[in-house]
């Protein structure tokens, strides 16, 4: 399992509107194969920052899997009007893997 972790920066004057975008195209996200959950957080000191991190069964079902997709342009299509900058993309894989979280706590959406 892995986890990619992409930086939007967002026009300040957009922010709502994104939101509004995400919730329209993240259909196309959640059908990829390989696909395991995500998150999508707003920065606390940089609120024009969001954090889109979503849970991969490898990284090959991200890159070159939904990346390479008709669903990914039509995802990506969905957003780019909203993006002050080029987004940044990293993939992180855990090497100690903490407890499970309580009842409520941090999850990914499925």
């Amino acid at each position: 399992m892995i986890h990619e972790i992409a930086l939007l920066p967002i026009h300040r004057e957009r922010i709502e509107p994104f939101k509004r975008a995400f919730a329209d195209v993240e259909y196309l996200l959640r059908r990829a194969e390989g696909y395991a959950g995500h998150m999508l957080a707003q920065g606390i000191e940089t609120p024009e920052v969001f954090n889109l991190i979503v849970r991969w069964r490898s990284l090959e079902d991200h890159a070159p899997g939904f990346e390479a997709s008709e669903d990914h342009r039509l995802f990506m299509a969905g957003l780019e009007a909203y993006f002050a900058q080029e987004p940044q993309v990293y993939h992180v894989e855990a090497v100690m893997p903490g407890e499970s979280p309580a009842p409520g706590a941090f999850t990914f959406a499925e």
